[in-house]
């Protein structure tokens, strides 16, 4: 009798069945907003912004996230919410999206944007409610339809996103199902499923996830593990310095992956800067300390589950610190070595900072690039400093898609009202993850584009003036 083979993770035919049903209804109404005009997608684009920006939607989501997830704040989840969206919003108002987006005359060519059709979305239980609005407000600028495969741990949170998005939609006279949600239980079939079904899948999160989408079949984009480093150099502002590593080290409880997981400071200024680091929060952990960190934050080789993105009093107990650390916002613990014997010198998503000295900037550059090699590579990197010359000695030597001069890191890397980058929750890491886009992911990546290309002037070079230089060197 013959054996048909079964794809590896092949949803069950009823899970197959309930995926590709909102698949249909997303195609539908694709199908509906597909010759939208720019000026009715960017209604739609605010309507999605407005439905997790509104501040008693906000409130309610991230009280949802926490509650759900355990992981982060309220404050500061609702700061996340509506500052991601505003001003991802911002950039999206500020593009074209629709008919000709670009036009280079010197070339004949025009770019034409075209929708993609569905995305499948999947999002991290670390922003189960912002993300899925960011990814939401790009796919549809492009006037794609979206189904969201949530973290089965933000899955009340993510749908009551959903919902209000879809009320939104629908009280401008849009199909909701421009945005759906994946039904209960999200499992990995369901997930592989709906991977194998859309047109494109973008994942933030689970590196097992990202893996899986690239091996889907269908066009991917998934972005890399965090594990940012920054130096303070020795011309560092050091109160400012400071200042933005607490605020940005403090955020959420750390579960951005933007957020700074070790320090590496010059020699030179080491003292003053532990002394500007407690100034803002700090506390430096003793060698015992330290120890009791290691043997609980992590059990059994992995982060453990209980303590990641906790409050920092939370953290204080569980870690057996001196009563004085209770009054502090984030830990520091000293360290020398990087690799898998090193686990502080990897992500902790805690309020937990990694220190190492470094000898002079040669030093410390050397010194992120090993941790970047053990984890984040291609992610990125930041430096305090007032020499840009050294800022750009990591630019051009880094294996990071992003180094950051002077910033709380958080504030910057996924874009801000003060850095060039754009407003983003999934940062690309290049090839360096696997990844492919090097860059933050945009409105740009759920488009597609034809060219019209026309006849210009013919731009031909001589044999000589290519083969010229070889010629003279090496001869014909």
């Amino acid at each position: 009798m013959a054996v048909t083979a079964v794809p590896l993770d092949a949803p069950p035919p009823e899970t197959q069945a309930t995926v590709d049903e909102v698949v249909r209804k997303a195609r539908v109404a694709q199908a509906v907003f597909a010759d939208a005009g720019q000026e009715r997608v960017d209604e739609a684009v605010r309507a999605l912004a407005w439905s997790i920006y509104k501040p008693e939607h906000a409130r309610e989501v991230a009280e949802l996230a926490v509650a759900d997830t355990g992981l982060g704040n309220v404050a500061d989840k609702i700061v996340k919410k509506q500052r991601k969206t505003f001003g991802t919003l911002r950039d999206l108002l500020r593009a074209k999206s629709v008919g000709v987006i670009e036009e280079d005359r010197d070339k004949g060519i025009v770019k034409y944007a075209k929708p993609i059709g569905v995305v499948g979305a999947v999002t991290p239980s670390t922003n189960p409610g912002a993300t899925p609005v960011n990814k939401a407000m790009m796919a549809v600028k492009g006037r794609n339809a979206v189904v969201i495969a949530p973290s089965p741990l933000g899955y009340r949170t993510t749908a009551r996103a959903v919902e209000l998005m879809r009320a939104e939609l629908e009280k401008i006279g849009l199909p909701g199902d421009l945005v759906q949600i994946l039904p209960q239980p999200i499992t990995k079939e369901a997930t592989q499923g709906l991977m194998q079904a859309v047109d494109l899948v973008v994942v933030t999160g689970s590196q097992d996830n990202v893996r899986r989408a690239y091996s889907s079949g269908t066009p991917a984009i998934g972005v890399g593990a965090g594990n940012v480093p920054v130096i303070i150099d020795d011309s560092a502002d050091l109160a400012d310095a400071a200042r933005k590593i607490c605020a940005s080290k403090i955020f959420d409880n750390s579960t951005s992956c933007s957020s700074e997981n070790s320090v590496v400071i010059v020699a030179s200024v080491y003292d003053a800067a532990i002394a500007a680091l407690r100034e803002a929060g700090g506390y430096l952990c003793t060698p015992a300390e330290k120890d009791s960190i290691v043997a609980t934050l992590w059990q059994n080789g992995k982060l453990n589950r209980h303590l990641i993105a906790r409050d920092a009093e939370i953290l204080a107990d569980a870690f057996g610190l001196a009563p004085e650390a209770k009054r502090a916002k984030f830990f520091m613990v000293e360290e020398t070595g990087i690799g898998r014997g090193h686990p502080l010198s990897g992500e902790k998503l805690a309020l937990v900072l990694t220190v190492y000295r470094a000898r002079d900037f040669a030093a410390a550059k050397g010194t992120l690039r090993r941790i970047l090699d053990h984890q984040g590579r291609g992610h990125s990197c930041g430096i305090h400093t007032r020499d840009m010359d050294h800022a750009r000695a990591l630019a051009e030597d880094l294996d990071v898609v992003r180094v950051l001069v002077n910033f709380a890191h958080t504030f910057g890397n996924g874009g801000g009202f003060d850095s060039g980058l754009g407003f983003t929750l999934s940062m690309g890491c290049g090839s360096w993850q696997k990844n492919s886009i090097s860059e933050n992911l945009s409105y740009r990546h759920f488009l597609n584009i034809t060219h019209l290309v026309t006849v210009i002037p013919e731009d031909k070079p001589s044999e000589e003036e290519l083969f010229g230089a070889h010629w003279a060197r090496y001869g014909r």
